[in-house]
């Protein structure tokens, strides 16, 4: 069982994986740090990969039931019995992974996601069902995020680049990182939207009139 804590910076720590009920008090807009553990990946590959998988009733080669599920690559010291020292992680895109993303979070139950730039709202969709959050993570923030990752514990599918590779890594910290998509599908994303485009008309008429 996970669940909230306090960090020293005042910021509210949370610890992967989560249950659907914690996952579904965070709300949009939330600023937090993680502990615990997460899957991480940024190949397409590896998506594709998984799908099949699915669709072939083959078992994941690493636990992701409930689990939480990074658009993150990772890159560490290779050694004969795994994975060694870390040296950077960095997000990616998240919506890369659009036409695949809905379908791995109901079939796990994935009650965290996350990565940069949002999901479609198929997956918000899937989220809301499952009680599932969407993390966003500061771009060209590696050095800072890389922190707060303390262990590569196993990279599965080996076959793959190491990035590309289902990398489960150990969170102690990791962040902050912003809640951009709750599990009630409220979504940062469309507020910023909504206020552009409520702002759009002003900004066109001093255009104008410049």
């Amino acid at each position: 069982m996970t669940g909230l804590g306090t960090s020293e910076s005042g910021l509210p720590r949370v610890r992967l994986p989560m249950s659907p009920d914690e996952a579904r008090r965070l709300k949009a807009g939330d600023l937090v740090l993680l502990d615990g553990e997460a899957l991480a990946t940024v190949g397409m590959p590896t998506h594709r990969r998984m799908i099949a998988e699915i669709e072939a009733g083959r078992p994941m080669p690493t636990p992701m039931d409930g689990g939480a599920f990074f658009h993150m690559g990772v890159c560490y010291d290779e050694e004969p019995s795994g994975p060694g020292r870390l040296h950077y992680v960095n997000p990616t895109t998240s919506t890369r992974f659009n036409g695949m993303m809905p379908t791995l979070i109901r079939r796990f139950g994935l009650t965290a996601v996350g990565g940069k730039g949002g999901l479609s709202r198929d997956s918000v969709e899937a989220m809301r069902d499952v009680g599932c959050v969407y993390f966003s993570f500061v771009g060209g923030a590696s050095a800072l995020l890389s922190l707060g990752v303390t262990e590569v514990v196993e990279a599965a599918w080996p076959d793959l680049i190491m990035q590309f590779r289902l990398n489960r890594i150990r969170l102690a910290g990791l962040g902050p990182v912003t809640v951009a998509i709750d599990a009630h599908g409220e979504s940062v994303y469309d507020r910023l939207q909504a206020s552009a485009t409520a702002r759009l008309s002003d900004i066109l008429q001093s255009v104008r009139s410049g």
